[in-house]
């Protein structure tokens, strides 16, 4: 049994896998039913108008999650995940039908439509089964287990994820989509579930020993631990082997790895970066730095870019970055912003530093709450603006020729209007630019992406105009297009802040303030961090919680119980509070870190085999006791947690945690030794092991200008494997009291001073910035400190 780790984390895959002893006259054990249309291209119509008064509430209705509250006027008597629902499948003795997706997902969109809101199928479900309905971003748990189950059974897997239980949560078939009725050899939802009903009468045994004999194998086949004695995967060989896995992937043209359709993956560009840093005299880490900055710069110029309100949709359909699959996701917003930033620092164009302003511009906008929350997502969907009652995939974003046309009339150079020059440089057409493959429901027919066609020297010189002149009358365009988009009815915001996402999203406010010295970008940094704290952590059960909703009133609201947080919660926010640390020198973001590990470690470490599992082992109803291992759409969380022990090492002087972060490491050695192109993340992790990191010490008053300048200087630099720290004249600070040696470090001749040290032998003190940027570029400390 294998988990299918090629499988995109965040894709509507209308396949089914069904594992029936017999189905009528299908006769097999094991039938795999694959939909004609073209995988990830499903563009969407998902929605209706607002409804008249419901004619069915379910409990549903008292839940906050924007995906259960979409499905709680379905004909269906839906659960959500929790005993009452257990009880009540071992109580009357039926098998659960369990359903996963989430509030921006189209094929949820169309299952809920076809099939979620049919009387006739509602009244099966309801009669036969235990519906329980799982937003899989509340419950990232129940999804893994579920969705490990659909992929080591069927070769894929996505989401609507539709599963059969029986009452003791044991699955016996699974699979993605389902249309309603039966179509060529795709059975529809109807004929499924009387099916399972037949056999859940007559064959009961069966499917029961098929679903046991699965999750056997499950469990051993996702098992990841270290054998003892071992230690991690030589890093030199793991990463060179990730190098050339994603060279061989690379797709020159345009970047990315893969021709159709692409995907961000932040982690490949983070890792590639960070791969040059090390190997930078090589034709290697020259080829690696090449293909980040390619892909960056031809994502920034693409469709998937949103020109108009910024930000980055999830995903192009094509090899060319135009036409995008139109949702925004936060964590997509986060990475990127990080890996612009970086490809800022490491080239020193400016397009770059841009971008990542530009994306977190939007998310200020668009995905924050006024308590300083991040939103989870934007969906694709939207009612077109000139009307009717469906909802259409990136009507809120596309443009026909006339409405530039008529936006943009006044004349610029000659008979060339401002709209001439919009759509030559955005490659707008007449008859609309996004061709019929790209739209195999005909919602962009003579619609336009705004794609950069041309350099905006071309562009001026095309119009016999200067480049500044171009420049302004493109933002000017932009500006005007924004004020006609927000008129537009808007796509479906999902408001539940998820504590793992805004983690992320504080790594990028913290990361991109302190890369740029903007003091706003760091004040939201703080927010958030705030913002975590007074309503993600509950300080008397020491836990971090999963998430929490925006309420009618635009307050923050809790259910009740609150769902408690999982490992990527802990791991992604401590390692933002630690950029939050370096960006702000304010301590108590470190000693928030280190209170967070602790409790991680507490929660969810194993003992025997190394590593984290994903969620608390002592809850029963989680079958299996995973380990994430693929950095995908997100990184794993056991990847950030590794490079979040080494960081908190150095800061708490604790050893234990340098060995904590070895045997995670050799924990995940077959992997990263076979296949580390799925963990991008952990291997530079371990390279930064291999390297170890590089204590930059920083003496002198927090806000003094002296101090300011040796921090620009750091922060100009990509430094992937550092730590930097701060120390004042506090002589009972928290670093001081931790690392005594920082006492023997001080500011010479009264201004601010430098330390660059490994394993804190250190360099003479450097007082001069442009002097500590050559050293810190030199990577050298040949002299030590006395």
């Amino acid at each position: 049994v294998t988990h299918h780790s090629s499988t995109p984390k965040h894709t509507d895959i209308s396949s089914v896998f069904l594992l029936l002893p017999s189905i009528n006259n299908y006769n097999c054990k094991y039938v795999f039913f694959a939909s004609s249309s073209p995988v990830f291209m499903s563009m969407a119509s998902g929605g209706t108008s607002p409804p008249p008064p419901h004619k069915h509430t379910n409990r549903l209705a008292q839940e906050r999650s924007p995906y259960l509250l979409q499905h709680a006027h379905n004909p269906v008597d839906w659960y959500p995940w929790g005993q009452d629902a257990f009880d009540k499948a071992k109580n009357e003795d039926k098998p659960i039908f369990l359903s996963v997706g989430y509030s921006t997902c189209h094929w949820c969109h169309v299952m809920e439509r076809e099939s979620f809101e049919d009387e006739e199928i509602g009244k099966i479900l309801s009669d036969n089964f235990v519906c329980i309905k799982v937003d899989r971003e509340e419950r990232p748990d129940v999804d893994k287990v579920y969705m490990t189950f659909v992929q080591a059974t069927s070769g894929g897997g996505g989401w609507p994820m539709s599963v059969w239980l029986t009452p003791d949560l044991r699955p016996f078939i699974g699979g993605t989509y389902f249309p309603p009725t039966d179509h060529a050899r795709r059975p529809g939802l109807r004929t499924v579930l009387n099916r399972i009903i037949e056999q859940w009468q007559n064959n009961r045994p069966a499917l029961e020993s098929s679903g046991e004999r699965i999750l056997e194998a499950l469990k051993k086949g996702t098992a990841i631990a270290a054998n003892p004695g071992e230690g991690p995967p030589p890093a030199p060989a793991v990463s060179s082997r990730c190098f050339q896995q994603l060279a061989h992937s690379y797709e020159e043209e345009y970047g990315g790895f893969r021709d159709a359709p692409k995907f961000p993956t932040p982690v490949n560009l983070m890792f590639l970066m960070s791969y040059w840093s090390v190997n930078r005299s090589t034709s290697e880490g020259v080829e690696a730095l090449q293909m980040a900055l390619h892909t960056l710069r031809m994502m920034a110029l693409g469709g998937i870019h949103d020109h108009v309100a910024q930000g980055f949709h999830r995903y192009s359909t094509d090899s060319s970055w135009h036409v995008p699959h139109f949702e925004k996701m936060l964590y997509d917003q986060a990475q990127l912003a990080v890996a612009y930033i970086t490809a800022s620092q490491v080239s020193g164009e400016q397009l770059f530093a841009d971008v990542a302003k530009d994306i977190l511009l939007y998310v200020s906008r668009d995905l924050s709450d006024k308590s300083g929350g991040f939103y989870s997502a934007e969906d694709a969907d939207s009612v077109p603006a000139s009307g009717g009652p469906e909802k259409r995939e990136g009507a809120f974003c596309v443009w026909t020729a006339s409405e530039v046309r008529e936006q943009l009339p006044d004349v610029v150079e000659g008979a060339a209007t401002r709209a001439d020059v919009f759509m030559h440089h955005y490659g707008v057409k007449e008859q609309g630019n996004v061709a019929l493959e790209q739209d195999p429901h005909g919602e962009l027919q003579g619609q336009n992406v705004l794609i950069v066609r041309y350099s905006v020297e071309l562009t001026a010189a095309r119009f016999g105009i200067s480049v500044e002149k171009a420049n302004k009358l493109l933002a000017s365009a932009r500006t005007q297009m924004a004020k006609v988009r927000e008129s537009r009815p808007r796509p479906h915001l999902d408001t539940k802040m998820l504590a793992s996402w805004s983690g992320l999203m504080l790594s990028a406010y913290a990361s991109v303030g302190a890369v740029l010295g903007d003091k706003a970008l760091l004040e939201r940094a703080v927010q958030a961090g705030n913002f975590l704290k007074e309503h993600l952590w509950d300080a008397e059960r020491q836990t971090m919680l999963r998430s929490c909703y925006r309420g009618d009133e635009m307050e923050v609201q809790q259910i009740s119980p609150p769902i408690s947080g999982f490992l990527d919660d802990y791991a992604f926010v401590i390692g933002g509070l630690l950029d939050l640390y370096e960006a702000t020198l304010r301590t108590e973001w470190l000693q928030w870190a280190e209170e967070l590990q602790l409790r991680q470690d507490a929660l969810f470490w194993d003992h025997q085999g190394g590593g984290y599992f994903c969620s608390d082992p002592g809850d029963r109803a989680v079958l299996l006791r995973l380990k994430e291992d693929q950095d995908g759409a997100e990184p794993s969380a056991n990847s950030v947690s590794a490079s979040n022990l080494l960081r908190l090492s150095h800061y708490c002087g604790r050893g234990e945690w340098l060995q904590r972060s070895q045997q995670l490491l050799a924990a995940f050695s077959d992997r990263l030794t076979r296949v580390p192109i799925a963990l991008p993340e952990m291997v530079q992790a371990l390279m930064a092991q291999h390297y170890t990191l590089q204590q930059i010490v920083i003496c002198g008053q927090r806000d003094a200008p002296d101090t300011a300048g040796l921090l620009a200087a750091v922060n100009s630099l990509f430094l992937p494997h550092k730590v930097l720290m701060h120390v004042d004249d506090d002589a009972d600070g928290f670093l001081r009291r931790r690392l005594p040696v920082l006492s023997s470090m001080s500011q010479q001749g009264g201004v601010a001073t430098a330390y660059v040290c490994q394993d804190f032998t250190c360099s003479l003190p450097v007082t001069d910035p442009q002097e500590l940027r050559r050293l810190l570029l030199d990577g050298t400390t040949e002299r030590p400190a006395e």
